[in-house]
């Protein structure tokens, strides 16, 4: 048995079909590198299980099932039972226990069986109410006037409870919410509020660089981003390309921030000013990683601009130091000679597309363009009368 929009299959394995549970299961899987140790699954019987999204918890395998990864389990809920897929077993369950920060054991509920086809379809049921749910929803908070959005609704595997997740910028009062959305559907009402980030990972997408979002892929624990991290990378601090699709600072920009941020320490100060026999410097721009410095004549404009290594500016500023000036910032007193860029796919002067070509115009005699408006038509003169 198999579902499009959950591709779960029940088969002699009671595992899921080569898709496992879509991009979430990628987002939260956990590589067990215990799986083939003897014994791993001897030392505890806590199981990890994954439900819908970024949802996961904790159970005692009490019965001793011989669960593996992929298996589709029915659980302790309260009320009633849900239904989850095994992410982990083993000892690794023990570290995962420490990142979930459960208050009591009493959090740790118990597995009850393999799902069967009945909880299946109970199961499948349940999921094909969650959008129109969703929609609904909507509209009832709306006609609260309530300033807040429901992003996503999960539905419990015996439909008998319903967690709907929001977004808002300040406290919301939705208790006449949950008595309207217990009467419309008849279910127990859990609300719990996520952030833009958070969100962004549960609904997808597509980022500028082409590839799928982080947060709905791998990431999971969200990060402080802050306008610094584009700073130590020279980055333009223009807000429409440093947020993403939450509206919030990329977090890609803390992903090298720290190589930054050391490789900017070999750089001299940038209020240092180097001084030659022909001008002065002033910094104008620097290639953090790449170890280059640009600097200029002018303090406030491009003027006669020269690219050096970092090594170069140092010893020049010793020079500075000792009361000595270089004939040239370049080694040697010798400029070197700009290289325009080259497109290393082709291996071709890339500059050739910001010269568009002159069309060559003919140039009709006077004397044709008078006769063209006046009708007259003469022979040429080489012709005989």
């Amino acid at each position: 048995m198999e579902n499009k929009d959950y591709p779960i299959k029940i088969g002699c394995d009671r595992g899921l079909c080569h898709q496992a549970v879509g991009r979430q299961d990628r987002q939260l899987n956990t590589y067990d590198w215990l799986a083939d140790v003897p014994g791993n699954t001897d030392d505890t019987d806590l199981v990890e299980v994954q439900f819908k999204h970024t949802r996961k918890g904790y159970y005692h395998n009490v019965n001793h099932l011989e669960l593996k990864k992929g298996d589709i389990v029915a659980v302790e809920a309260n009320p009633g039972h849900d239904i989850g897929v095994v992410t982990l077993t083993g000892r690794l369950v023990k570290l995962q226990l420490k990142k979930a920060n459960l208050k009591s054991p009493d959090e740790i509920r118990r597995i009850y069986r393999i799902a069967r086809p009945v909880d299946m379809e109970k199961f499948r049921e349940a999921k094909s109410r969650e959008h129109a749910t969703m929609i609904e929803s909507r509209q009832i908070a709306k006609n609260l006037g309530l300033e807040m959005k429901i992003g996503d609704v999960e539905y419990q595997g015996d439909c008998n409870k319903a967690i709907f997740y929001y977004i808002a910028d300040g406290r919301v009062d939705f208790r006449q919410l949950i008595k309207d959305l217990a009467a419309t559907f008849h279910v127990r009402i859990e609300m719990k509020q996520i952030g833009a980030r958070q969100e962004a990972g549960r609904i997808g997408g597509t980022g500028p660089c082409g590839r799928e979002l982080c947060c709905a892929t791998w990431m999971k624990n969200f990060v402080s981003v802050g306008t610094s991290a584009a700073r130590y990378q020279d980055i333009s601090l223009n807000p429409q390309k440093l947020a993403g699709m939450c509206a919030k600072l990329k977090c890609c920009l803390n992903y090298e921030a720290d190589n930054y941020v050391e490789a900017s320490r070999k750089l001299p100060a940038k209020d240092i000013l180097l001084q030659t026999q022909d001008a002065d410097y002033h910094y104008f721009k620097a290639d953090i990683l790449a170890g280059l410095i640009t600097y200029s004549t002018d303090k406030n404009i491009a003027a006669n601009l020269e690219t050096i290594s970092t090594e170069r500016a140092k010893q020049i500023i010793e020079m500075n130091r000792k009361g000595e000036k270089p004939e040239s910032l370049q080694e040697n007193g010798r400029q070197k000679a700009h290289q325009a860029p080259v497109d290393l796919a082709t291996q071709e002067n890339i500059n050739r597309f910001d010269h568009a070509k002159k069309k060559k115009k003919k140039k009709k005699p006077a004397q044709q363009g008078a006769n063209a408006r006046s009708g007259k038509h003469q022979p040429p003169k080489d012709a005989k009368a």
